[in-house]
């Protein structure tokens, strides 16, 4: 057992290096003493302790970054943007993601059907294969989403909501829709190659037990759907990989599997969503004391129970959306708060998935129209104009997690390992939006360790989340160029500081840390 010393000196390197921690300090509720020097060391409010024992040489077990393969975004017609192309690459070059999930490749907007006056299908899929060079060309790969339905196709003309107004419609001629399957699923192996298009993904709809699908009753004209699509890709290639049913809070994966064995329709995964303010009569059917905090991994043990119980008990779980929110909230998905929130999710998640993909990369997204503010609680990690938001941060430090993870006794906490062996620990201070919270303290234990130091980085209120800064300038609505680059400079992490381990660590509210301690 290391003993405890009071106060950490962290070297802070240049008079740039001053310069930042001075500038975030006032707004920083992360404490951990500074160097002697810098103000507003010695009024650190009293906090609770948390000691965290870490044995170096502890089994792990397999921990894959399930969490960091796939990502959504804003609809199909939207990656043909150069702001959204920067903002993929901005999340593929902190993450190495491999799939990227998007609405409505079917839109008309993209022109991929139409009719010639007698009714016969004309397709054209130059727009498609824009979309699909410029994610490929850019290290990622589709998970194919197979919406909306395109206008002359629609049994039902009523439009969604959507800013951008699909058609969550049955076809009115199923035939028709099969071909149309048919032939935009042989176009992508024609173009990219069998071996490629086998690695993707092809998910049948979005949301089908909600306001995406105007089927009546839904689910059993939605399961009508899916059986013809998924026999249609597989009539083109039967090792293409297909899944669903793509459900909004958690819904008909039971149902959906247990239709699929008895009929012998073939699917390749399950696929669900779930967002952390989802209530619990929605996801369970009945009232139950779940918070934000834990409304994913909830949902998670659920469907991961219904699949081990069901006739195919090792099919993969992809999460296809999910998030802290469904609204827009602008101290949830634009603020630290997501740090904490994303740690515990991990932590809690691991093992009842296959896939987590995190709704959604960029703040491209035009659901509720064009974007009138740069900070508005929009899902993606970067903000209008490029600007990395505190989860982005946040995303960065927890891809530095090993793929090993030890065991200990912590809500608060993980503990994982590297291959090269060096432990990386992420430590969070969780505390709901809107609550003010406490400091935390945490004390690290270790055995079989010979570092005595670990390197740090962090992401908290004003350090590495840009949302206090744009609050100091009056909240402008469009910034200005110099404004701009002062939001993006106010998005970087500090740069790493040597901390002793033997120190306690004094985290604020919506604080998370994570520690390289090399062995």
């Amino acid at each position: 057992m290391q003993s405890q010393r009071p106060a950490t000196n962290i070297s802070l390197r240049t008079l740039t290096d001053v310069q930042l921690w001075l500038r975030r300090l006032p707004s920083l509720v992360f404490v951990l003493c500074l160097c002697p020097n810098l103000p507003g060391q010695s009024s650190a409010p009293s906090s609770s302790t948390e000691t965290i024992a870490i044995d170096a040489t502890a089994q792990a077990q397999p921990f894959p970054h399930m969490w960091e393969n796939t990502f959504g975004s804003g609809r199909a017609n939207l990656t043909l943007r150069e702001s959204y192309r920067h903002d993929l690459r901005a999340v593929h070059a902190i993450t190495g993601f491999e799939y990227v999930r998007f609405h409505a490749i079917f839109l008309d907007e993209n022109g991929v059907y139409d009719e010639d006056q007698q009714g016969h299908p004309v397709y054209n899929f130059s727009y498609v294969d824009q979309i699909y060079d410029g994610l490929l060309e850019n290290g990622v790969k589709p998970f194919v989403e197979l919406s909306f339905m395109p206008r002359k196709l629609a049994a039902n003309l009523a439009t969604h909501p959507f800013w951008y107004k699909p058609y969550p419609s049955p076809p009115k001629d199923p035939a028709k829709w099969v071909v149309l399957i048919q032939a935009f699923t042989r176009h992508l192996v024609e173009r990219y190659g069998k071996a490629e298009v086998e690695g993707w993904y092809f998910e049948v709809w979005n949301e089908p037990n909600i306001d995406f699908w105007n089927g009546n009753p839904q689910q059993a004209t939605y399961f009508a759907l899916y059986d013809e699509t998924a026999k249609a890709v597989k009539s083109v290639d039967p090792d293409l990989r297909i899944g669903g049913p793509a459900t909004a809070q958690a819904a008909w994966v039971d149902q959906f599997i247990a239709h699929c064995t008895q009929n012998h329709i073939p699917f390749d995964f399950v696929s669900t969503h779930v967002y952390g303010n989802d209530t619990t009569m929605d996801v369970f059917g009945k009232k139950l004391p779940i918070t934000r905090r834990d409304m994913v991994a909830r949902s998670a043990k659920k469907v991961y129970d219904q699949v081990k119980a069901s006739a195919a008990p090792s099919t993969p779980i992809f999460w296809t959306e999910y998030n802290a929110s469904y609204m827009n909230e602008v101290n949830v998905t634009d603020s630290a708060f997501m740090g904490p929130w994303l740690a515990n999710n991990i932590r809690e998640c691991d093992g009842l998935a296959n896939m987590m993909a995190y709704w959604d990369l960029s703040d491209v997204f035009e659901e509720q129209g064009v974007v009138k503010t740069p900070f508005y609680g929009g899902y993606g990690l970067v903000a209008e104009r490029g600007v990395p938001k505190a989860a982005f941060r946040a995303f960065e430090l927890l891809h530095r997690l090993g793929d090993e993870r030890l065991q200990i006794s912590s809500e608060n906490a993980l503990v994982t390992r590297k291959a090269n062996g060096n432990l990386v620990v992420a430590l969070w201070n969780y505390a709901e939006p809107g609550e003010q919270g406490s400091p935390k303290t945490f004390q690290l234990q270790t055995k079989h360790l010979r570092a005595k130091t670990a390197r740090m980085q962090l992401v908290a209120p004003g350090s590495g989340s840009p949302l206090e800064t744009w609050e100091k300038m009056g909240r402008p609505a469009f910034p200005t160029s110099q404004q701009i680059a002062h939001l993006k400079e106010a998005s970087e992490l500090l740069p790493p500081q040597t901390i002793a381990l033997n120190q306690p660590l004094i985290l604020g509210p919506q604080t998370l840390v994570v520690l390289e301690i090399e062995h």
